[in-house]
């Protein structure tokens, strides 16, 4: 068997150069969580926060806003994801290019640890949160969401399975590295287990719709762009965006999906 591509490929690799050329896209598609993630965060004016797979950043520079007397630290493992966040800089912010489960954060140095969807790639997961543990001040605390387990019957899986019987693409290492790495912290029992430096962890269900596109064409464009660069025939287009059009309207093409809000505390 083949050893796994290691994530720090994957993020400074394709998936990582696709993410950055289409970060507003990705952007719109886990926008409508935000309002639970920062409600959850509380974050204060002089909070010091650290973002966990920051990304592109737009949820560090919300975080700057709020902590406007604080501070907002953005790490990522991906070089172009980073150039992107660097180009949108505010006085109280700063990014950092590294893994956050070896970074050598300050001690105590930060009030509120927030992710969006950032914590699941780690190669230690139980390693990388005691050591953010060790980052958070006694007291301070967390806020991050991540994946819910695959379920057939969603309209995700559903959309996604038919489409990809329209366009069937071989299996790719890459692609496979990143899902399972999504997917690696879906189950509630394994969140409490990495979270084992951490009390008051609470994990609830948060609803809200995953943005792909404008209209089902532009979805169905942004779809393909995540595949080989192969000509796709006019009528698979068409039969990709009908399966889209359902879940089209004045908001653009919005998938119902679900995530876990996972809280706590450091003791």
């Amino acid at each position: 068997m083949t050893a796994e591509l290691p994530q720090t490929d994957v993020w400074n690799g394709a998936v990582g150069g696709h993410w950055a050329a289409h970060h507003e896209r990705y952007d719109a598609m886990l926008a409508d969580f935000d309002s639970a993630l920062f409600e959850a965060a509380a974050i204060r004016p002089t909070d010091r926060v650290l973002d966990i797979g920051c990304g592109a950043g737009p949820t560090t520079r919300r975080a700057a806003r709020l902590a406007r007397w604080g501070r907002a630290l953005g790490v990522d493992i991906s070089a172009p994801l980073l150039e992107r966040a660097r180009a949108a800089l505010l006085p109280n912010l700063w990014y950092e290019q590294g893994d956050a489960q070896t970074h050598p954060f300050p001690e105590s140095g930060f009030d509120v640890m927030i992710s969006r969807g950032g914590v699941m790639f780690f190669a230690d997961h139980r390693a990388a949160f005691a050591n953010i543990a060790r980052a958070v001040r006694p007291g301070g605390r967390f806020a991050f969401i991540c994946p819910q387990p695959v379920d057939a019957q969603s309209v995700e899986a559903r959309v996604f399975g038919r489409l990809a019987e329209l366009r069937p693409l071989p299996p790719d290492p890459v692609t496979t590295a990143a899902h399972r790495a999504m997917a690696s912290l879906c189950e509630p029992d394994r969140l409490r287990e990495v979270l084992a430096d951490f009390s008051q962890v609470a994990i609830r269900p948060v609803h809200a719709a995953s943005v792909y596109g404008s209209d089902p064409e532009d979805a169905v464009d942004f779809v393909l762009s995540r595949g080989p660069r192969t000509e796709v025939a006019a009528e698979v287009r068409a039969a990709m965006a009908e399966v889209f059009t359902p879940y089209a309207g004045p908001l653009g093409v919005r998938l119902p999906s679900s995530v876990w809000l996972v809280t706590g505390v450091r003791p």
